[in-house]
C-alpha cells in the first residue's frame, strides 16, 4: 500500500506539473481550456470553474488538457436528428445544451437538432417539443456549455478561442510548456535532494564517512583520505574506486592512499556483499560530500543535464545498435522503481520524482506525432510554409502517431511485466 501511495503521488505530481504548463500558457494565449484531467478512463469526480471543467479519472496513467479546436467532438454530438435539452438565458440565447442521458436537468426545452453551428455563427435550428411543423432557430451564447454524452459539462468552442486561432509563437509556447515544467520540477527536485542529503557527492577519489567495524576502519582509513589506486590501477574518481574494490570480495587488495599530502600503500580485504544477486567487495566507505551552497544549487542543473545527455545517447545508440525495449520503461517500471525508493526514505523518493520528471520531459520532446515534440514540429513546419497544415492531414498524422505510441506502450508494459515480475 505504501508503494502504491508513493507511486500515485510521484506520478500525479509529474502529470499535474506537465499539464499545468499547457493549461497556463493556453489560458495566457487566449485559448479555451475545456477540460483539465488528471488520470485517464472513467470519470471519478468533476468540478467546473469558470470556463474549465476539472476532472479526476480512474486510471493513474497520465492526464490531459483539452483545448478548444483540438480533438473536439461536439459537432459529432449535435448531428441532425439528435435530441437535446436546451436552457435559455435572459437574452433568450442558448446557455446550456444537454446531450447526455446521464444528467437530468430540472427544466429546459426538448429540442431535435436540424442544423447547428457552434463555431462561427453560433446558432441551433430544429424542432421544439417534437413539433416538426415549425422550424425554430435559437442564437447560442458565446460562453454556452454543452453536457456531453459522457456527462461532462464543457464550454462550447467558438472559432476565436480555438487553438488554431492563436499565433504560431503562442501555440509553440503552449506545446512546449509541459516539457518546460517537467524540467523545472526536476531542477527543483534535485536541489531539494542536495540540501536534504547535506551536500553533493564529489567526483574525486576522496573518502567521506567511514562505517564502524568496516574493513576500511580496521586498516585505519580516515575521512578525507584519497584512494588513488587499487592493485596498481589508477582510480581518479570514487566510482573508479568502487568498481575496482567490487571485483575483490574477501580477497586482499593493495590500496594506494594519499593522507594529508603523504602517499602510502595499505593492504585491505573487502567484505563480501550481495548486490543485485551478485557478490561484490565493499570497504565500508561513503563518497565525500561537497557541502557548499553553490554545489547544492549547481546539482539541480548538472544532474538534469546528465540525464538529458544520457537519454539522447541511448536514443542515438538505437540507430547504431538497433531498437531495444529494455531502453524504455512504462508505468510498470516506474512502479518497480518506486517500490525500491519507498524503502529508502524521502530524499530517494524526491530524487526518483526529479529523475522521472526530466525523463518524461525529454521523451515528450521527441518529434513523434501525438507527443509534444511532434506538435512542436508541426508548428515549425507551418511557420516555414507560411500557411496552416491541412486539418485532415494533420489529423491523420496525429492518429498514426497515437497508434504507434499506443503500440509502443503495450509492448513496453508487457516487457516491464516480464522483467520485473516474471523472469
Amino acid at each position: 500500500m505504501e508503494t502504491l501511495i508513493v507511486f500515485i503521488l510521484i506520478f500525479g505530481a509529474i502529470v499535474i506539473v506537465h499539464e499545468f504548463g499547457h493549461f497556463y500558457f493556453a489560458k495566457r494565449s487566449g485559448i479555451l481550456v475545456r477540460e483539465f484531467s488528471i488520470g485517464m478512463g472513467p470519470k471519478l469526480w468533476a468540478s467546473r470553474r469558470n470556463e474549465t471543467t476539472y476532472t479526476l479519472r480512474l486510471l493513474p496513467i497520465g492526464g490531459y488538457v483539452r483545448m478548444a479546436g483540438i480533438a473536439d467532438d461536439e459537432d459529432d454530438e449535435l448531428q441532425p436528428g439528435t435530441s437535446v435539452l436546451l436552457t435559455l438565458n435572459e437574452q433568450q440565447k442558448v446557455s446550456r445544451i444537454n446531450v447526455s442521458q446521464k444528467v437530468t436537468l430540472n427544466e429546459g426545452i426538448p429540442f431535435e437538432i436540424a442544423k447547428s453551428d457552434l463555431q462561427d455563427d453560433l446558432f441551433i435550428e430544429g424542432y421544439e417539443n417534437g413539433d416538426e411543423a415549425e422550424l425554430r432557430r435559437y442564437d447560442v451564447d458565446h460562453d454556452a456549455t454543452i453536457i456531453e454524452k459522457s456527462g461532462t459539462e464543457v464550454q462550447i468552442a467558438p472559432r476565436d478561442v480555438q487553438f488554431q486561432s492563436a499565433s504560431i509563437p503562442k501555440r509553440l509556447l503552449t506545446n512546449f510548456a509541459g516539457i518546460l515544467n517537467n524540467l523545472i520540477l526536476g531542477i527543483i527536485g534535485f536541489i531539494l535532494v542536495a540540501f536534504l542529503m547535506g551536500g553533493v557527492a564529489k567526483t574525486s577519489n576522496e573518502l567521506g564517512t567511514i562505517q564502524d567495524n568496516s574493513p576500511a576502519q580496521s586498516v585505519g582509513l580516515k575521512a578525507g583520505d584519497h584512494i588513488t589506486a587499487v592493485n596498481g590501477v589508477k582510480t581518479p574518481t570514487f566510482q573508479d574506486v568502487a568498481q575496482q574494490v567490487n571485483r575483490y570480495p574477501n580477497k586482499k587488495i593493495t590500496l594506494t592512499v594519499r593522507h594529508k599530502g603523504t602517499s602510502e600503500k595499505i593492504t585491505a580485504t573487502p567484505r563480501a556483499q550481495k548486490t543485485n544477486g551478485k557478490k561484490v567487495g565493499v570497504l565500508g566507505v561513503a563518497v565525500a560530500l561537497d557541502t557548499s551552497f553553490s554545489a547544492k544549487i549547481a546539482y539541480g542543473f548538472t544532474q538534469p543535464w546528465f540525464i538529458v545527455s544520457q537519454t539522447f545517447k541511448v536514443i542515438g545508440g538505437m540507430f547504431v545498435h538497433g531498437f531495444n525495449l529494455n531502453n524504455f520503461g512504462g508505468p510498470v517500471a516506474m512502479y518497480a522503481m518506486t517500490s525500491q525508493a519507498a524503502q529508502s526514505g524521502l530524499p530517494t523518493i524526491i530524487n526518483l520524482m526529479a529523475y522521472l520528471s526530466i525523463s518524461v520531459g525529454v521523451m515528450n520532446l521527441l518529434p513523434i506525432p501525438a507527443l509534444d515534440g511532434g506538435k512542436i514540429l508541426l508548428n515549425l513546419v507551418e511557420a516555414v510554409r507560411g500557411k496552416p497544415i491541412d486539418p485532415e492531414k494533420e489529423g491523420i498524422i496525429s492518429l498514426i502517431g497515437f497508434g504507434l505510441m499506443l503500440l509502443l506502450m503495450i509492448l513496453v508494459t508487457w516487457n516491464d511485466v516480464q522483467r520485473f515480475f516474471i523472469r
